[in-house]
Formats: C-alpha cells, sequence, structure tokens
C-alpha cells in the first residue's frame, strides 16, 4: 500500500511513518521543508517531499499514486516547539478548518484517494448529546486538568470546526480523535476503538500512547472501518 503522511515530522506523524514502514509500506512523507534531514530518510519504501498543507494545488500534486493520505497538520511542529503550535493555533483557530477544505478541494481530482485527518478530542460526546467543545466550563475544567490554557479552547473548537468540514462532504474521509491524554509511550498493540464517545480505562481516564494511535491509524488504512465517520480509541 502507498500511504502519504502529512506532518511527518510531528509527535504523532513520525510515529505513523514508522508504523507503515515496520509493516512494509510504501511511504511519502510530507513536511513543510523535505530539504532537512529526517529520522527515517534512509530506510527503504520512504520518500520525503514538501507540501502545504494549506494549498490545495500543492497537496493534489502530492496525490498521484497514494492509496491512503494521513493528515496529522498542525500550525508549526510540536514535536520541536509544543508551546509555539499552542500558542499558533490559539491565534488562528480557523486554520484546521481550513486544512480540511484544501484537502477536500485536492481529493476532487483524486475521489479514490481515502482521506485520514488526525484531529482533536474535544468533539467527542462525553455524555449522549454532551460534547466538551461545545461548554466553557467542561472544556476549561479538561484544559486546566492537562496543563493548557484555557486560551486553547479556541483551537479544541477549531478542530470540532474542522470535522464539520468533513461531515459533510461525500469524499472517502475518516476522521480520528485521539484519547483525551496522549502522549509518547509504549506500543502495545492492545487498545479498544469507539466511534463517536471517548473510550473509557478502568479508573474512567481516556487515554492512549502516540505509538498506540500509529498503530491504529494504520490499521484503519489497512482495513477500512469508518469511511465518512469518525473513530476514537483508548485503553
Amino acid at each position: 500500500m502507498h500511504i502519504g503522511v502529512i506532518g511527518a515530522t510531528g509527535t504523532i506523524g513520525r510515529r505513523v511513518v514508522t508504523e507503515a514502514l515496520d509493516r512494509h509500506h510504501h511511504v511519502r512523507a510530507f513536511s513543510r521543508d523535505a530539504t532537512q534531514p529526517q529520522r527515517d530518510e534512509h530506510r527503504d519504501n520512504i520518500t520525503w517531499a514538501s507540501v502545504d498543507a494549506l494549498d490545495p494545488k500543492s497537496i493534489a500534486g502530492a496525490l498521484p499514486g497514494l492509496d491512503v493520505l494521513i493528515s496529522g497538520f498542525q500550525p508549526g511542529n510540536a514535536a520541536k516547539d509544543f508551546t509555539d503550535t499552542v500558542q499558533r493555533s490559539i491565534a488562528d483557530p480557523t486554520v484546521y478548518a481550513t486544512a480540511a477544505r484544501a484537502l477536500l478541494k485536492a481529493l476532487e481530482s483524486h475521489p479514490r484517494t481515502r482521506l485520514i485527518v488526525i484531529g482533536g478530542a474535544g468533539s467527542l460526546e462525553i455524555d449522549p448529546g454532551v460534547v466538551r467543545a461545545d461548554s466553557d466550563e467542561l472544556l476549561h475544567t479538561a484544559l486546566d486538568q492537562l496543563g493548557l490554557p484555557r486560551e486553547y479552547a479556541a483551537a479544541v473548537r477549531g478542530h470540532r470546526d474542522a470535522l464539520d468540514v468533513l461531515r459533510v462532504s461525500n469524499r472517502l474521509w475518516t476522521y480520528f480523535s485521539p484519547a483525551e491524554e496522549i502522549a509518547p509511550g509504549e506500543r502495545t498493540g492492545r487498545f479498544r476503538v469507539g466511534g463517536d464517545q471517548p473510550v473509557l480505562d478502568a479508573e474512567g481516564r481516556s487515554r492512549i500512547s502516540v505509538e498506540d494511535a500509529a498503530v491504529a491509524l494504520i490499521d484503519e488504512a489497512e482495513l477500512p472501518r469508518f469511511v465518512q465517520r469518525r473513530f476514537t480509541i483508548g485503553y
């Protein structure tokens, strides 16, 4: 399978690239500046290229030959400077919906290419019909627990808006909401999969490692279960 990864140098994107290569897929890794040395540049079955995730023409030029495009777009590179990405997201929370529109526009010329967008957890239903992103109180409490500034609520809603953009499209899209707590850790390959509600562990926590998020993403690339749907995972 030929898999493209936007944001291939990011926290999740790097793990997605590694997971795909370990499963012997062909990877086209995209970053803002593909001229910089990359961690996996000397592995077999990978090529690097630059792409502008906000420009439909740039994305469309990268699509030929791809079976699946996984977008881990973020404004900035959280793996290198997390604070910078947070501030950029707060400054322009509309960027996620803009990226979603650009991706869908690019797919007009390649309608058989599947799209998987890595989004946020704030649009998950924590109770039937109750979405954290719709409530300042619920959202601020969650951000406080995660150690993020309350101003980041705008970015959480930006992710929700991107999902809404996808939901009215007839393209072959999938939206991935990670668990509420996600960080580098262990690749276990053992987790549970959900839809529009978070998957909670025995302690009532929604959590997953970045490595297992990558496993779930490549699982979905290999065996589509959530076309034109959102999914999430957790322990």
